[in-house]
C-alpha cells in the first residue's frame, strides 16, 4: 500500500516511515512544487493536475520528516526525506494534488429540486450508445467514480461516452463526449450482496477543468476527515423529468440525512443487507423523492468550505413506493483501492 497519504480537511502531508514505522509529518522547510508534485503521482494524481503545496503549524509530538539538502530530485519522495526531532516553526507541508471541491453556492433549499447550472461540477453522465446508463463524479481531470453494477455488464471502454458539465435536461448537443481508456470494476463486487460497489474509469484525454466553472472534480474524503453527524449531505441525480418525456432526463438535487446502519438493517428496512461498506440515508423532505432510477452518482458533503465525496449511490427503493432510504457505498473505505488503481494506470 501506499507510503503517502494526505489526513484531514487541510490535506495533511503525511508519509509512512519505515524506520518508525509511524505516519509523520513533513516539515515545510525545503519543500518545494517538485517534490510536491513527486508526492502526488505517488498515490496516483498525474503530474499536470498537481494545484499547490502549503502549510501549517502542528505540536511536535512523534517527530518529523525533512527534505535532504542533497536531495536527488528524481529518486522517490520517500528517499528525498529524512528523519528529524525539530522543524522550523513546527511549520509542515500541506498538499492539494488537484484543485477540488470548490466553487459551490450551498445555501440552497432542503427539498428536493432541479439542480441550478454550474451547481454541482463533479456530476457527469456516463452513457451506453447514446442513452445515460448511470452517474459518476469527477475525482481529478483523467479519473470518475461510479459504481461497479454500473459497468459490470458493459466492461469495454469503448463502449462509453462521458459527459461532463452538463447544463439541464441532459443537454449533451454542446458538450464534446469524453471517451474512456479504462473501465475498473472492484475485483470484490458481489452482484447478490452489493459489496465492494465502486469502480473506476480513466478518461482517455484529460477533462479541461480550466475552461468551465461547470466542470471540476470533488475531493477525495482524506483519512482522519471528520465528517459528524449531524451533517448536512446531497445527492444528485439524473431523473425522467416529471412531465412523462421519457426522453428528457434532467438533474435533481436533494438533500439527506444519514441513517444509522442498525435502523436501515431492521427488519422493516434492508434486513441485515448492509454491510460495513455501505451506508443509508433518507431525504430529508418527506414529500420529495427522487427516484432512485439513477445509480453511481455522489453523495457529497460540505465540510471546512470543500465538498467531499462521501458515497456512491447503488441502491434504492423508492421507485417501488416503498419508503426504505437510499444505500450508499462508503468511498472513505475504498481509498485505498482508488489510489492503487490510479497509480497503476496512470500513465496509460
Amino acid at each position: 500500500l501506499c507510503s503517502v497519504r494526505l489526513h484531514g480537511s487541510s490535506f495533511l502531508l503525511q508519509i509512512y516511515s519505515t524506520q518508525t514505522k509511524a505516519w509523520r509529518s513533513v516539515c515545510s522547510h525545503g519543500w518545494t512544487d517538485q517534490q510536491g508534485r513527486a508526492s502526488c503521482q505517488s498515490i496516483g494524481y498525474s503530474r499536470a493536475t498537481y494545484f499547490k503545496s502549503g502549510q501549517q503549524t502542528t505540536s511536535s509530538n512523534g517527530g518529523f520528516l525533512r527534505v535532504k539538502s542533497d536531495l536527488i530530485p528524481e529518486a522517490f519522495i520517500s528517499q528525498q526525506l529524512v528523519l528529524s526531532n525539530t522543524c522550523p516553526n513546527n511549520s509542515v507541508v500541506t498538499l492539494h494534488c488537484t484543485d477540488c471541491g470548490s466553487g459551490i453556492n450551498s445555501s440552497r433549499a432542503s427539498r428536493s429540486s432541479l439542480a441550478s447550472v454550474g451547481s454541482w461540477p463533479w456530476q457527469v453522465s456516463l452513457q451506453v450508445s447514446g442513452v445515460h446508463r448511470c452517474g459518476g463524479a469527477i475525482i481529478s481531470p483523467y479519473w470518475i467514480v461510479t459504481a461497479a453494477h454500473c459497468v459490470m455488464r458493459t466492461s469495454s471502454p469503448a463502449d462509453w461516452s462521458v459527459y461532463a458539465g452538463i447544463m439541464d435536461r441532459l443537454n449533451t448537443l454542446f458538450n464534446p463526449a469524453y471517451s474512456v481508456s479504462h473501465v475498473i470494476m472492484h475485483e470484490d463486487f458481489n452482484i447478490l450482496t452489493r459489496e465492494n460497489d465502486v469502480a473506476l474509469m480513466r478518461l482517455s484525454r484529460p477533462l479541461d477543468i480550466t475552461a468551465s466553472s461547470n466542470i471540476g472534480p470533488v475531493c477525495l474524503p482524506n483519512v482522519g476527515l471528520n465528517v459528524t453527524v449531524p451533517q448536512s449531505y446531497w445527492i444528485t441525480r439524473f431523473d425522467r423529468s416529471r412531465n412523462g418525456d421519457s426522453g428528457s432526463v434532467q438533474l435533481m438535487e436533494a438533500q439527506v440525512s444519514v441513517v444509522d446502519t442498525t435502523e436501515c438493517n431492521s427488519s422493516i428496512a434492508y434486513n441485515g443487507k448492509i454491510s460495513q461498506d455501505m451506508f443509508c440515508a433518507r431525504e430529508t423532505e418527506a414529500g420529495a423523492r427522487i427516484c432512485h432510477a439513477d445509480t453511481g452518482g455522489p453523495l457529497v458533503t460540505l465540510t471546512d468550505g470543500l465538498w467531499w465525496l462521501i458515497g456512491d449511490s447503488i441502491w434504492g427503493e423508492h421507485c417501488t413506493g416503498q419508503k426504505k432510504p437510499g444505500v450508499y457505498g462508503n468511498v472513505t473505505s475504498y481509498l485505498d483501492w482508488i489510489h492503487r488503481h490510479m497509480k497503476k494506470h496512470q500513465d496509460d
